[in-house]
């Protein structure tokens, strides 16, 4: 314990006698944070105005929460709040576990070069972009496109609301499963050789190896994963959901990120889309403390 306090003591008269030296480096990532992170909150406060760009927010009329109201009792707020919860729900539920179930997959492959080869097919897809993406998927899905002449049959589905969800998820775990695998492979590097040779000798099973050698190794890191996912819950970007989005798949595809888009830039309404977005913000906020506790019950008091 004094060796402790010997040593911090000796880190703090290190860190004073050469303090202009931690300012350099330290100075321009705290400039950019504070630039670019903690200034723009600042903008907030246009969701409770009735917002005029050429006034500015200091001119701009306070009307409270007026915007908020507006939002809530719309009549099409469930709608959006569901589908957003939707999308992403569905998609923790499928997706997370794949990346997961690849990385002891690849955990299994003993050849090197086999295992890297597997790595390099299955990381390429989170370097296609979003937009690319979509446009593949309309591609494949059109009523012309290689899914139809497959299955011999005429189907647009990119206009059915019942598959939009379905083909979003779907292309998600596709795009980023393999990249969002890497920290797991990486944690089970870690996992002891030793124990797993005597799992093997003592006759352990497949799940058995894993339940005792591999998963002991990967346990923080699925913790931490989903506390970090179930937190941003409703914090699905627009970009995806307005490139697959079409007039009659509608119903299922106008979410929250969307309708911010099409109320703040398309049709310039910036106080109410601001309004609208905090309020996403804050839903997310929530669920990630919820998430917290609730995982730290579960998990011996270990969370975030």
């Amino acid at each position: 314990m004094d060796r402790n306090i010997s040593e911090i003591k000796k880190t703090f008269t290190y860190v004073k006698k050469h303090w202009q030296l931690y300012v350099i480096f330290l100075m321009p990532a705290l400039l950019l944070t504070i630039i670019f992170k903690y200034l723009p909150m600042g903008g907030i406060l246009i969701g409770f105005m009735d917002y005029n760009p050429i006034r500015g927010i200091l001119g701009s009329r306070w009307i409270g929460f007026k915007n908020f109201s507006r939002f809530l009792s719309s009549p099409d707020f469930m709608s959006y709040l569901l589908n957003t919860l939707k999308l992403s729900i569905f998609g923790l539920a499928w997706g997370f576990p794949v990346p997961i179930i690849l990385a002891l997959t690849l955990n299994r492959v003993r050849s090197k070069g086999v295992r890297q080869k597997l790595q390099t097919v299955l990381y390429l897809p989170n370097f296609i972009s979003v937009i690319v993406l979509c446009g593949l998927v309309r591609i494949l899905l059109s009523v012309t496109g290689p899914i139809n002449q497959l299955l011999g049959s005429q189907i647009n589905f990119m206009t059915m609301p019942g598959a939009f969800r379905t083909i979003y998820i779907a292309s998600g775990i596709w795009q980023g499963a393999g990249w969002a695998s890497i920290m797991y492979t990486a944690a089970l590097a870690g996992a002891s050789q030793e124990l797993r040779e005597a799992a093997v000798m003592d006759g352990a099973n497949l799940w058995q190896q894993i339940k005792v050698v591999e998963w002991p190794a990967i346990k923080d890191m699925v913790v931490i994963q989903f506390i970090l996912q179930a937190g941003n819950i409703m914090s699905i970007g627009f970009e995806k959901a307005y490139a697959l989005q079409t007039d009659l798949n509608m119903a299922s595809s106008e979410i929250i990120a969307t309708y911010v888009y099409k109320k703040g830039l398309l049709d310039g309404d910036y106080s109410f889309s601001t309004a609208v977005g905090l309020f996403n913000t804050i839903i997310n906020v929530i669920l990630l403390l919820i998430v917290n506790k609730a995982v730290e019950k579960m998990n011996d008091g270990k969370g975030l």
